[in-house]
């Protein structure tokens, strides 16, 4: 499902809802999951899962064309663990 899909499938359960209102609905989820991880927070859905962020240390790789040796920087990365009642809900 894309974002759009989403959207729309917002409005279609939601009759009191337009377009409009149903894609800042979900914008505004989404920007403020990402602003909480931006900032360093952990975002906790429940019964859906947590959002966190991974930090990834820096590494030295080879480059498999050339064989050079590559610095890799560290970075974050966000990570998400699914909840105990979305993983109950798929596997039934």
């Amino acid at each position: 499902m894309t974002k759009s899909e989403l959207i729309e499938k917002v409005v279609q359960t939601h009759g009191m809802l337009n377009m409009k209102v149903s894609e800042m609905l979900v914008n505004t989820v989404f920007d403020s999951i990402e602003e909480a991880l931006r900032e360093g927070d952990k975002v906790e859905i429940r019964g859906f899962g947590s959002f966190t962020i991974r930090e990834r240390t820096g590494r030295e790789a080879r480059n498999p064309k050339s064989g050079e040796i590559v610095s890799i920087p560290a970075k974050k990365t966000p990570f998400f663990k699914t909840g105990k009642e979305l993983k109950e809900r798929v596997n039934c």
